[in-house]
């Protein structure tokens, strides 16, 4: 049962989230939990939904974000986030499920994408404390410098969607996928 109430919709929101929202409807056709939830405070819809739209235009592919959502989802034990990102990886991104087992795993099946999720997931297990050699491997995989920051911006934004939804308890409205363990 959630912790933290999600308006039931767009309307029953706070008035400041409503085009934020509306503008969510248009690009997805439909609103998620997620961003209901979050749009109890319009500051921090409009954070996240800027911040998400900033990276969607970054240098990192489609998939590989993904899998790196999966990957930290995993690490945090977030299930919402899961099934979401299953969808979305399936659906948007085409990764199979071989793929997103990997992902999961904190791999991937692609040599390059591994190498990411591989540094993604060494970033929210030791909260950004990483190794010299972490930061080389990712860098002979072939990922520059602002690749580098932007997988960092990615890992924080989805321990900050995961957080939000283990503390709410948010209602999973996609196919749902269990986490296996937790950090």
């Amino acid at each position: 049962m959630p912790r933290i109430p999600t308006p039931a919709s767009i309307e029953a929101a706070p008035a400041a989230s409503q085009p934020m929202l509306h503008a969510v409807e248009k690009q997805l056709g439909v609103v998620p939990n997620l961003f209901r939830l979050v749009s109890n405070s319009p500051a921090a819809l409009e954070g996240y939904l800027s911040l998400s739209g900033a990276l969607a235009k970054g240098r990192l592919p489609a998939p590989t974000r993904e899998r790196i959502a999966l990957a930290i989802a995993e690490v945090n034990g977030c299930s919402y986030c899961l099934s979401a990102h299953t969808y979305l990886g399936k659906n948007l991104a085409k990764l199979d499920d071989a793929e997103m087992v990997a992902n999961r795993a904190g791999g991937s099946n692609d040599p390059k994408a591994a190498a990411a999720v591989r540094f993604a997931t060494k970033i929210a297990r030791d909260r950004g404390h990483i190794g010299d050699e972490d930061l080389s491997a990712v860098r002979l995989a072939g990922y520059d410098d602002a690749q580098i920051i932007e997988i960092v911006q990615h890992v924080a934004l989805n321990v900050w969607t995961n957080y939000v939804n283990e503390v709410a308890r948010t209602e999973i409205d996609f196919p749902v996928v269990s986490a296996r363990k937790t950090a």
